[in-house]
């Protein structure tokens, strides 16, 4: 009897490992895929994200835009960080996209209520207008908050810039050098001065290339420490004791920026402790006297 059950075992166990090996292992096709990915190269799997991409973008290239809006828009995005090739069929595509959906969830929104039908017109438009400005609003708000943590980072890369200009290397060399020390801390500011040094390279002056960095990031502080390079450059002056004295500048206009809105912060308390300190204060500490008042006093008042 114990015999018979190892027999099985044996047996069971063989059919299953010779199944694996036909089913599951085949050694023969994995030898197969191997040289033939070696004979020639396999052709890449397209991921879907990518088919979604490149259906966005074909109703981007359906969108007829002028081309001062074009600019416009090329502008926006340039400042928010988007600056592929196809950024703008993208913000075109999104743009119809989201209409769209937004319509159509409308549409059936509003064919399962009974409200008026002015009232359904109404909301049909206002859901294909959302749809259709959110994108613009989405990318004004990505530019929005680039350009606050390029404020935020320049008194830094000034300091860093006025420390490598006075050991003694030139404009071009103290430009890659802040790039390369700010990528972990402040990756804009690294970006834009990396792309300062490559349009140098690639053959521009240097003014233009500053300029154009004052283009690309729109803050007024930039400009105005391109405009210092520029003139530094151009008479000759000392680029040290110019960006010192700039970083002295950007520093005490920080410190009045922060002591003006510590200013306002006391107008800006008013409202939220009125409306939210005040009444629960109010509930605290006249809440116990109103209770005693409608428990003691009113019945007294009406047994006399």
């Amino acid at each position: 009897m114990l015999l018979a059950a190892l027999l099985v075992f044996v047996l069971i166990t063989a059919i299953g490992v010779m199944l694996g090996l036909h089913l599951w292992a085949r050694p023969k096709a994995a030898i197969d895929r191997v040289t033939a990915s070696a004979a020639e190269p396999a052709a890449p799997v397209a991921h879907p994200s990518l088919a979604w991409r490149e259906l966005v973008k074909r109703l981007g290239t359906l969108v007829p835009s002028a081309p001062k809006d074009s600019t416009v828009m090329l502008r926006r995005l340039m400042r928010a960080g988007f600056r592929g090739p196809n950024a703008l069929k993208m913000l075109y595509g999104s743009k119809v996209l989201l209409a769209v959906i937004l319509l159509v969830a409308a549409l059936v929104a509003t064919a399962k209520s009974d409200a008026e039908p002015s009232n359904k017109i109404l909301c049909i438009v206002a859901s294909f207008a959302v749809g259709f400005f959110a994108p613009n609003e989405y990318v004004r708000r990505c530019a929005r908050r680039r350009q606050k943590r390029i404020l935020r980072g320049l008194p830094n890369a000034l300091d860093l810039m006025v420390v490598c200009v006075e050991s003694g290397l030139g404009l071009d060399q103290a430009t890659v050098q802040v790039a390369k020390e700010l990528q972990s801390a402040y990756p804009e500011i690294s970006e834009e001065f990396g792309l300062v040094n490559l349009e140098m390279k690639a053959g521009k002056r240097r003014a233009d290339a500053l300029r154009n960095l004052a283009d690309r990031t729109g803050v007024d502080e930039v400009k105005k420490l391109v405009a210092v390079l520029v003139q530094a450059d151009r008479f000759g002056t000392s680029v040290a004791q110019s960006l010192r004295g700039h970083s002295e500048f950007l520093r005490v206009q920080t410190r009045q920026q922060a002591e003006e809105k510590a200013a306002k912060l006391g107008v800006k308390l008013v409202f939220p402790i009125f409306f939210c300190i005040l009444p629960s204060l109010f509930v605290v500490t006249v809440g116990p006297v109103v209770v005693r008042i409608v428990r003691e006093l009113i019945p007294m008042m009406v047994n006399m």
